[in-house]
């Protein structure tokens, strides 16, 4: 899904089940697969290889939340940083297939600096994700952003 010359992440992760992981990872994000097994498949994640790996339903983790704005957020989540027009064309895409939203999208310091967009979702096996985008990509790293605490 994406293509350059960086470095590229590999996160291995755990699901209940892989032809729902991978109607979720490949019809609804978009994801190509790549190397599978009977109990894992990797997908193109944004460029990143992400491995789902089967596991029985009492073998997934929970996840603990802290609060953030208000929200519940999953203490273990993972997920992209897109470019704006992306960021709302996954929201439609998630809508499109009534994707469990844990976090609805909604725009943080809109209108200041780092202003961002972000929604949490989770995959059909519970794996919360997170799908973000700033409205200027270069201050992804920056540390004086006045709202933060």
């Amino acid at each position: 899904m994406a293509d350059g010359n960086y470095p590229r992440f590999h996160l291995a992760f755990p699901v209940t089940d892989l032809d729902a992981a991978r109607r979720f990872y490949c019809d609804v994000l978009g994801c190509r697969t790549g190397r599978e097994s009977e109990r894992w498949i990797d997908f193109d994640f944004w460029g990143h290889q992400l491995v789902a790996h089967l596991v029985d339903p009492g073998d997934h983790p929970a996840a603990a939340t802290n609060a953030v704005d208000g929200h519940a957020v999953p203490s273990m989540h993972f997920g992209p940083v897109l470019e704006w027009s992306e960021w709302e064309a996954i929201v439609e895409r998630l809508r499109a297939a009534d994707a469990n939203f844990i976090v609805e999208p909604y725009v943080r310091f809109e209108g200041r600096r780092g202003e961002q967009a972000t929604l949490f979702v989770t995959d059909p096996s519970g794996n919360p994700l997170e799908f973000k985008a700033f409205r200027d990509p270069s201050l992804l790293f920056e540390k004086d952003l006045a709202p933060y605490t």
